[in-house]
């Protein structure tokens, strides 16, 4: 059995449901379960119809996302999860860059990266270089006033750990960000790159090995390994290509706000939607989350 999940902006909710039931009905669904008035309802289906992707891009241009997973096995017991642009709303880089005064160059960069229009390790090292010289007090001021959380994040993880849940943030980019990220929402564990620094000043280096896509593969591979549970048991959430690994290993990958040339290579796509989408997804209805 499959359960197909409709949702939109939980700031925005405006989901029809008029098409809920026009969908059930037409694709023979079960019931619908309305997970959150307005804003999140789901069925049941013997098979993914053949015109699933066509009322997908119907859905799209109404603000809707649709996203369908097998039942018996949606429900899952790790996270995995990217961090810039994912759990929070900025790319750490180019806000360290913007402070540095090469912040339209780093942001340049940063896109074609994220687009895999460039080698990760190369435009990583490309990036930090232009920061040298910076301060690295620098990098709690932006902490402290260009960093802002995805809405929803907070609700995933307290729900998903209230479960018995393991969360793991694995980042591609630095651990004085991770660090904090991790703490404030409630992470388990974290992994991302070092910024070198001598005499409080950034050094334009970056600590090797670079984690980029392999190592984000690696983190799944060992976590699960660790914990006792397979790759199947786990929701692993991104946005760029270089999250694409972990997305393609993971149980459920799902493709948050992603860079169009990622979301075109993953079938679980969330594009109105905040991070509670994960939740949902896997079953909670609203009055379920922890938080």
């Amino acid at each position: 059995m499959f359960t197909v999940v409709l949702l939109t902006s939980p700031a925005k909710p405006s989901l029809d449901p008029a098409l809920v039931e026009s969908l059930r009905n037409a694709w023979g669904g079960g019931d619908a379960i309305w997970l959150a008035p307005d804003e999140a309802a789901e069925f049941e289906l013997a098979q993914i119809p053949e015109n699933f992707w066509q009322v997908w891009e119907s859905c799209q241009a109404l603000g809707v996302d649709m996203i369908a997973v097998e039942t018996r096995t949606r429900t899952k017991k790790m996270l995995l999860a990217d961090m810039d642009s994912t759990m929070i709303q900025q790319e750490c880089i180019d806000e360290l860059a913007d402070e540095a005064g090469v912040g339209a160059r780093v942001k340049e960069i940063t896109a074609r990266a994220m687009n895999g229009e460039l080698d990760f390790d190369g435009a990583l090292r490309e990036r930090v270089g232009l920061l040298k010289g910076l301060n690295a007090s620098v990098i709690t001021k932006v902490l402290n006033e260009r960093i802002t959380y995805m809405p929803g994040g907070r609700a995933l993880l307290a729900t998903m750990k209230a479960q018995g849940g393991h969360a793991a943030l694995v980042s591609g980019g630095f651990t004085a960000f991770t660090e904090k990220v991790a703490e404030t929402l409630g992470f388990d564990e974290n992994r991302a790159n070092t910024l070198i620094a001598e005499g409080g000043v950034l050094t334009g280096e970056v600590g090797q090995p670079i984690l980029g896509k392999q190592a984000k593969v690696d983190a799944l591979e060992q976590i699960t390994a660790r914990l006792g549970i397979t790759e199947d048991d786990v929701i692993a959430v991104g946005d760029g290509a270089n999250d694409l690994g972990m997305l393609g290993r993971a149980g459920l990958g799902i493709a948050l706000h992603a860079k169009p040339p990622v979301a075109a290579e993953c079938d679980l796509r969330v594009n109105f939607g905040d991070l509670t989408a994960l939740l949902y997804i896997q079953g909670y209805a609203r009055v379920d989350f922890a938080a």
